[in-house]
């Protein structure tokens, strides 16, 4: 046998023209230039800036001796934990075979599309590992393209006009809400018309809420709550808890579609095994009624809240046009006001300005392209996220007053890559 030097030779075709996920890309980029001495401003990767709960480390530093490996759902009391909570919230039917937990949600995403053999729906702009990961299991997926005009979200009109084309069809529909990239969420008369389509077609629904307890308003509503018996709800820990590198991820599954929860653990008995267990000890704690995680929570939400207002508010000083967030951690400001002045310095593309932002300014963020937007639309994703999550805590002010003076003392490097943003724009 001769084995050729090309990689292309062996490489699966799935993965041609793949490469590093964009929000990893962006944050190895960073620390290269910081390296180098140079002054970045990382609002590239949406990780949040805030420190896990304190009784949460004391769970993981009390359970670091657990070495086992655990069952491959996970482990039975967590699962216990997370299915009462569900049903708590939901009042629905839930047991512990019908929850599995993982290295992550984008694990468990994964295996997901690989077990259900259907049509993938992505509404666009979506998150940047959603299309990736379809593309290297091999499911044809189908774009919903979205406007600015429809707050970037996808409507039942929308996902009716697809379904009835060929409404026998297997489908898998990914919502995300709040929406990374957009900070956008869905009304409860959205998602009650969505579950109705849905439900119509017998679309299978993966509900992404791992910004859901980061929700502005602090009232999340999900479409778990009009369509139970075809929704996946999927959630976390990275997010709303700030244990984005302690890879935990959860989903539950409706009773009557246990298959995929059992198929799910086929796989995963064959690829990870089981989820590190000390740290699922530590989620135990983590989602137990607890009211200390929810001061956290609330505080973390209302601080969120605060940076995007007066993130949006400086960007207002420009013609870019952008939606204030109504959760998490992104806007997604729309630069197409400034085109002709961009091409007089040859940058025609989302990535082109990007990149030249980047160099001149040292503002690092995403192109909308990356989240499937065209290349040649001038759009943008800003995580205003590049703060000290725990100095901002620290400093929470007992009256709740999140002002401008508690903003500039507590999230400077964000607001201060915001106002360079504006200097360059300005400048052009």
């Amino acid at each position: 046998m001769i084995y050729h030097n090309s990689p292309s030779t062996h490489l699966n075709r799935n993965l041609e023209g793949l490469s590093t996920s964009a929000t990893i890309a962006i944050q190895q980029l960073c620390r290269t230039l910081q390296k180098k001495g140079r002054t970045i401003y990382r609002l590239g990767l949406g990780q949040s800036p805030f420190p896990v709960p304190e009784s949460v480390v004391r769970a993981l530093q009390d359970n670091a001796h657990q070495k086992d490996y655990l069952a491959v759902k996970g482990l039975e009391e967590l699962r216990l934990t997370l299915a009462e909570r569900h049903r708590r919230r939901f009042d629905i039917d839930c047991g512990v075979e019908d929850v599995i937990v993982g290295p992550g949600s984008k694990e468990l995403m994964f295996i997901l599309q690989l077990v259900y053999e259907g049509e993938i729906l992505i509404p666009i702009p979506a998150w940047v590992s959603y299309r990736p990961q379809a593309r290297i299991i091999g499911r044809h997926v189908s774009n919903i393209i979205t406007s600015k005009e429809g707050s970037w979200k996808v409507t039942a009109e929308q996902l009716d006009s697809i379904c009835r084309l060929d409404p026998d069809r297997y489908r898998l529909l990914i919502l995300n809400y709040p929406s990374n990239p957009t900070g956008q969420t869905f009304s409860a008369d959205e998602l009650e018309a969505l579950a109705e389509v849905a439900s119509k077609y017998k679309v299978l629904v993966l509900s992404d809420e791992i910004y859901g307890r980061l929700t502005f308003s602090g009232e999340h509503t999900s479409i778990v709550n009009y369509y139970p018996e075809g929704t996946i709800f999927s959630g976390g820990l990275s997010k709303w808890c700030g244990a984005g590198g302690w890879r935990f991820g959860l989903f539950i599954i409706p009773p009557a579609m246990r298959w995929i929860a059992d198929a799910m653990a086929t796989v995963a008995s064959e690829t990870f095994t089981s989820t590190s267990a000390p740290i699922q000890y530590a989620a135990i704690s983590a989602f137990q009624e607890n009211p200390e995680i929810d001061t956290y929570v609330r505080r973390c939400r209302c601080v969120l809240e605060a940076l995007a207002a007066e993130v949006v508010s400086r960007l207002a000083q420009t013609e870019v046009d952008v939606l204030p967030a109504q959760g998490g951690f992104y806007i997604f400001p729309d630069f197409e006001a400034y085109r002709i002045s961009l091409e007089k310095k040859n940058i025609t593309t989302s990535r082109g300005l990007c990149d030249a932002l980047l160099q001149d300014t040292g503002v690092a963020i995403l192109p909308g392209s990356d989240f499937g937007r065209p290349e040649r639309e001038l759009t943008a994703r800003l995580a205003f996220v590049d703060f000290d999550g725990a100095a901002a805590l620290k400093n929470y002010p007992q009256d709740h007053r999140l002002d401008s003076t508690y903003l500039g003392q507590n999230c400077h490097a964000t607001l201060e890559a915001v106002d360079r943003i504006v200097s360059w724009l300005q400048a052009l």
